[in-house]
């Protein structure tokens, strides 16, 4: 059974950092792409940053240079470095596994980040 376990939100200023993991079982870790996607209420899930097993990254223009996806295949973790963090990066965010021929996609229950001073 395929687990994934996020940590790490919290409150911050903004121009803050923080780092988000999700830690993940139940699967062959090294060949999912990994990613992490927010939600905020009333508004869709989007996408914020993936990473494939190979180490091949994809971000969201607004988190573009501030944020760094990153994964750790010998702990089963994937991270998310959030440095110049703003009010507007305020929401629930949430670890995906996708399977490589993408016929699987599972999600952790999400972890929240508020930015506010």
């Amino acid at each position: 059974q395929v687990q994934l376990v996020e940590s790490g939100g919290d409150l911050r200023q903004p121009g803050g950092s923080l780092r988000l993991s999700c830690a993940a079982s139940g699967m062959i870790f090294g060949i999912y792409t990994m990613g992490w996607y927010r939600q905020t209420p009333g508004k869709q899930r989007e996408l914020v940053a993936v990473i494939t097993g190979g180490g091949i990254t994809n971000y969201a223009d607004s988190v573009k240079g501030r944020f760094t996806i990153s994964r750790d295949n010998s702990k089963n973790t994937v991270y998310l470095q959030m440095n110049s963090l703003r009010p507007e990066d305020t929401a629930v965010y949430y670890c995906n596994a996708q399977s490589p021929n993408r016929a699987y996609s599972y999600w952790g229950q999400g972890t929240q980040v508020t930015v506010s001073s």
